[in-house]
């Protein structure tokens, strides 16, 4: 790994991208609005996706053009995110399971950036 700056933004690409999904399929449980209108809710799809494919490009590139890192770290992202937004609107804690969970995803962001 060889740029520091692209890890650090394409890892928070990938958790902008995740909360963003997050609000788009589970917004339903917290807004009458996007309950009623899934259909508008489902073109936020196109501008989410060009987060995705940044947020690809720069950890990829970070990477030297190792594809699995990005993979593993959106993942994680993806797991921290719900949580913390699950939590945050629909008051669902983090469970013992959760919890080991959520710590499985954070090593998995820490092996493939600290592992050589």
């Amino acid at each position: 790994m060889h740029n520091i700056s692209k890890l650090v933004y394409g890892t928070l690409l990938f958790l902008l991208g995740q909360t963003l999904v997050w609000y788009q399929i589970n917004g339903q449980f917290i807004s009458t609005w996007m309950k009623e209108h899934p259909l508008a809710v489902s073109f936020l799809g196109v501008p989410i996706s060009f987060v995705y494919i940044y947020a690809t490009q720069h950890l990829v590139e970070a990477f030297d053009g190792d594809m699995w890192p990005q993979r593993l770290i959106g993942f994680s992202m993806g797991m921290i995110a719900f949580a913390f937004l699950t939590w945050l609107h629909l008051n669902q804690g983090i469970t013992l399971k959760t919890g080991v969970t959520l710590i499985l995803a954070i090593a998995i962001v820490l092996i493939q950036i600290l592992w050589k």
